[in-house]
């Protein structure tokens, strides 16, 4: 039910039950990811190398969760967890509304197969970016949370915006957006192409057992699609966040070195000059655990959450006709 198919029962929902059936699979993935993330992001601001026999405060994702946890205790793994709810609910309505409009859009005006993966690619990059512009400021909020230490520098979401706000002005809700949109277009874009492939070849690989693994294949194409997309694009959401946190450095001093940049290209060679290549990869084990999580759990829930509505609708349907 991912994206337009004219012989597809799931175009019987409206464009407010998938944005609902989106709104619901952020919900439930951030919920399980986001001890990942946190210590993913963690991983991102280090300076400092992430192997053992460095002064780094971090050096491996057991050893990142046992800190974490004797520190700040288990409330910490889910740091920033209202800003993020906030942006994951937001961001998968958007995103899978935007999606299903556009594939429609193209099979309407066009030849072209709206299930084909170049198609779902630039959709998918598209509709990315369309929920990327409306949800930026609640990601950086989302990062300045899980980047903070003990003592914290903000009390609530509140606090937080209104400090931002006076100190940083409003365009630093929008830090870090120029490698985000160069990084979701085709990270987003292999999301939706990764999973229709994954979910072709499934199809010829076991033709006769659709219906009986479904859900299993859904969850794993999609966490095969997370892997392959985040690998491919992982340096610049390190850069996002490396950027996020800037004029933030006060509460970064308890994690190690900071650094400020002055902008996507300052920050790329930084990285390069002072970390080399494995800079522009810190992190990217937790972060592949949490995109083959996350990217697997949003197709899963996404499809069952509109399965879920259609059986209901046709239920209702099927009661109003025998009524």
């Amino acid at each position: 039910m991912v994206g337009y198919d004219p012989n597809s029962e799931g175009q019987l929902l409206s464009s407010s039950e998938v944005a609902t059936a989106g709104s619901l699979s952020g919900l439930v993935t951030r919920a399980v990811i986001s001890p990942l993330d946190v210590i993913k992001i963690r991983f991102q601001l280090q300076i400092e190398d992430l192997s053992r026999g460095t002064q780094g405060k971090y050096r491996g994702i057991l050893q990142a969760a046992g800190l974490i946890l004797t520190e700040e205790g288990l409330p910490g793994f889910w740091k920033g967890h209202i800003p993020a709810q906030l942006l994951s609910v937001s961001y998968g309505a958007v995103q899978f509304v935007t999606f299903e409009l556009l594939t429609k859009l193209i099979h309407n005006s066009s030849s072209l197969d709206p299930r084909g993966p170049a198609v779902h690619f630039l959709c998918g990059g598209l509709a990315a970016c369309s929920a990327t512009l409306t949800v930026q400021p609640l990601d950086t909020l989302r990062t300045r949370f899980a980047a903070q230490g003990e003592p914290k520098v903000y009390r609530n979401l509140r606090h937080a915006i209104v400090t931002m706000f006076k100190t940083e002005g409003p365009l630093t809700f929008y830090r870090g957006l120029n490698p985000t949109l160069l990084a979701v277009f085709p990270y987003a874009g292999l999301q939706f192409s990764s999973y229709n492939l994954l979910k072709q070849a499934w199809g010829l690989v076991f033709p006769h057992e659709q219906s009986k693994k479904e859900s299993f294949r859904n969850l794993l194409c999609g966490s095969g699609a997370g892997v392959i997309s985040k690998t491919v694009t992982y340096p610049f959401d390190l850069f996002k966040k490396r950027l996020q946190v800037g004029g933030f450095e006060q509460a970064r001093a308890a994690f190690g070195e900071v650094r400020t940049y002055r902008g996507l290209a300052d920050c790329a060679s930084q990285v390069w000059k002072e970390e080399g290549i494995r800079g522009f990869f810190k992190g990217l084990s937790p972060s592949l655990l949490k995109a083959a999580t996350s990217t697997g759990l949003t197709f899963f829930t996404y499809e069952m959450f509109c399965s879920l509505m259609l059986n209901s609708k046709k239920a209702k349907e099927t009661t109003r006709k025998k009524g």
